[in-house]
């Protein structure tokens, strides 16, 4: 345990159990998802370093504290023992991530000597699964939606906008209601990994469904969440991205789909389906999806077009 590996804790400015450094690292961060996650896996991290001890400013010091060699020696411990849990390489290296922003903060404003460059970290590979549904199949989804209720009116502008504008889930419910704008049919969101919002254009039926949803609802103000709970336990609160995953799933099962839908899969879906309908023009097609790296849309295409079971076929004819 770490506090059997800290050389004492005389280094602690203060006995009181305080977490001030913690906090001020997770104000740093600008979303509040990003912030749960990182609050998430550093509490994970220290409760495999220490199991009986509580994530404490004290305890987060030790660590801090600790020769550069004996903090390397625990984080590699950890991302071992993550592994031999069977837990995926992305998983792994968000948990280690975590723990090096965190160390890279402390030591930005002077509170450790400590660096983890030698925490080597595993190139993931990302998007080889694109496949989704088609543009017909998703059709059948929507037409499975009641838009006579105020749920099916939230529901069909949710479904609308992850497959006209392949958002992700958190950009549909981060939006607030004045963040559309109705009268040129646009919409402000955060994406991913930015700290100002930018507007998308929106296709005109996806705009109408947004409309038709806030037309019906009750009273509301500008600043309240676009989208909303319905159900007692979480009405009027802002929808949770969660929801928008049974939201998918509940649809997707409803319309007959056997494949396993989720938001992501829906935008996955999307992209395909723009690529196909503009002949693989990655710069329009970047443009809809936001990939900072037009390189991810190669990888749809790629999968789109079947590129390597092409290979895989001539190669195996060449063999006779």
């Amino acid at each position: 345990m770490i506090r059997n590996l800290a050389d004492s804790k005389g280094s602690i400015e203060s006995p009181v159990l305080k977490r001030e450094l913690l906090t001020s690292f997770l104000e740093s961060k600008h979303k509040p998802n990003t912030r749960r996650a990182y609050e998430k896996d550093l509490r994970l991290f220290f409760k495999a370093l220490a199991p009986d001890r509580e994530l404490t400013e004290i305890l987060i010091r030790e660590f801090l504290s600790l020769p550069t060699p004996k903090a390397v020696q625990l984080v590699v411990c950890f991302k071992m023992h993550q592994k031999a849990r069977g837990l995926s390489d992305a998983t792994v290296e968000r948990r280690v991530s975590a723990v090096k922003a965190l160390v890279y903060h402390a030591r930005a404003i002077g509170l450790t000597a400590i660096t983890l460059e030698d925490v080597r970290s595993v190139k993931i590979e990302r998007y080889r699964d694109t496949t989704g549904v088609d543009v017909e199949v998703y059709r059948q989804i929507l037409q499975t939606v009641d838009t006579s209720t105020l749920k099916g009116k939230r529901d069909s502008a949710i479904l609308r906008l992850l497959w006209t504008n392949a958002l992700r889930r958190n950009e549909v419910v981060g939006c607030d209601i004045c963040d559309f704008d109705r009268t040129n049919g646009r919409l402000q969101i955060l994406g991913k990994g930015k700290s100002n919002r930018e507007w998308v254009d929106l296709a005109r039926g996806t705009s109408h469904a947004i409309a038709n949803w806030l037309d019906a609802r009750e009273t509301t103000r500008p600043s309240d969440p676009l989208f909303v709970g319905l159900d007692k336990a979480h009405s009027p609160g802002r929808l949770a991205g969660s929801s928008v995953y049974r939201i998918v799933r509940a649809y997707s099962k409803q319309a007959g789909v056997e494949k396993v839908m989720s938001p992501h899969r829906v935008r996955h879906s999307a992209i395909t389906a723009a690529l196909d309908a503009s002949n693989s023009d990655y710069r329009k097609v970047q443009r809809l999806s936001r990939h900072a790296d037009i390189r991810t849309l190669q990888i749809y295409d790629d999968n789109r077009q079947g590129h390597q079971q092409e290979m895989t076929d001539l190669l195996e004819e060449a063999l006779g």
